[in-house]
């Protein structure tokens, strides 16, 4: 990971999590009380009940202050990239519960590296036709069940989907790759692609050219999947992707 985006990534982070940004790589781990701060990432309209973040080192966990007893004992005297693993989520989420909430999936988070997008991945390709679309161009492919993750479900105003590149063969739409500005200077990549088109690089395909496409717009773009996603993981890694953070957090139980 480039250092400049390190510290952006640093300087973001510590909005969302209600401290500084030097506190993220200190040998302790930190924990503050959550709090909405102008600038963040919105993905919700109320402070975290809990959330924690690593990048490797130690961890940053902002939660409401009903936690904070229990908190200061989980984190204490453990490496914090240590309480990601589940021997520690499994108290952590039995307090939780206690408290009528629950963890959500781990985010495995993906910063651009210095080496940049191989050109290979840019290059035209024969077997399908390209086309983007942004702003209002979007508003079409809202709804359709062939691209849950590479725009978000319905038009919204916290993260808008600002540019996407689509993928076509014959006139029928085979993958997408978008983008949805979650904070500013900050969009982060989602990608389909439908099952038969799958496994021929398509993904990293389009990927790579949006990747290219946002960085062209001075704005820093991030990638996330899940820990077990390998087909994921190997699009962000093959388009010059390189893992930056890890974040979990809990929302309320049902």
């Amino acid at each position: 990971m480039a250092v400049l985006y390190r510290e952006e990534l640093c300087r973001l982070l510590a909005l969302e999590y209600n401290c500084e940004p030097g506190d993220f790589g200190r040998e302790e781990n930190i924990l503050t009380t959550s709090l909405l701060r102008e600038g963040r990432r919105v993905y919700g309209a109320e402070p975290y009940f809990f959330h924690m973040v690593t990048m490797g080192e130690n961890a940053v966990i902002t939660a409401d202050e009903a936690l904070h007893p229990f908190l200061r004992a989980f984190m204490a005297d453990r490496a914090g990239h240590w309480l990601f693993e589940l021997p520690n989520l499994l108290p952590l989420e039995g307090e939780l519960n206690r408290l009528g909430y629950t963890l959500s999936q781990t985010h495995h988070m993906f910063l651009p590296r210095t080496s940049g997008t191989p050109a290979s991945l840019l290059t035209v390709r024969d077997d399908v036709e390209i086309r983007w679309f942004e702003g209002e161009e979007i508003l079409p492919f809202y709804g359709d069940p062939r691209l849950p993750n590479a725009i978000c479900p319905e038009p919204n105003p916290d993260r808008p989907d600002r540019v996407v590149v689509c993928a076509y063969d014959g006139g029928e739409l085979v993958g997408m790759a978008g983008a949805s500005e979650d904070a500013a200077g900050w969009m982060q990549i989602g990608i389909d692609v439908v099952p038969a088109y799958r496994s021929r690089g398509l993904g990293s395909h389009l990927v790579a050219l949006l990747k290219e496409r946002i960085t062209g717009m001075g704005v820093i773009p991030f990638y996330g999947t899940s820990v077990s996603n390998y087909h994921s993981w190997n699009i962000a890694l093959n388009c010059g992707f390189a893992p930056a953070w890890v974040e979990v957090g809990a929302t309320k139980r049902i």
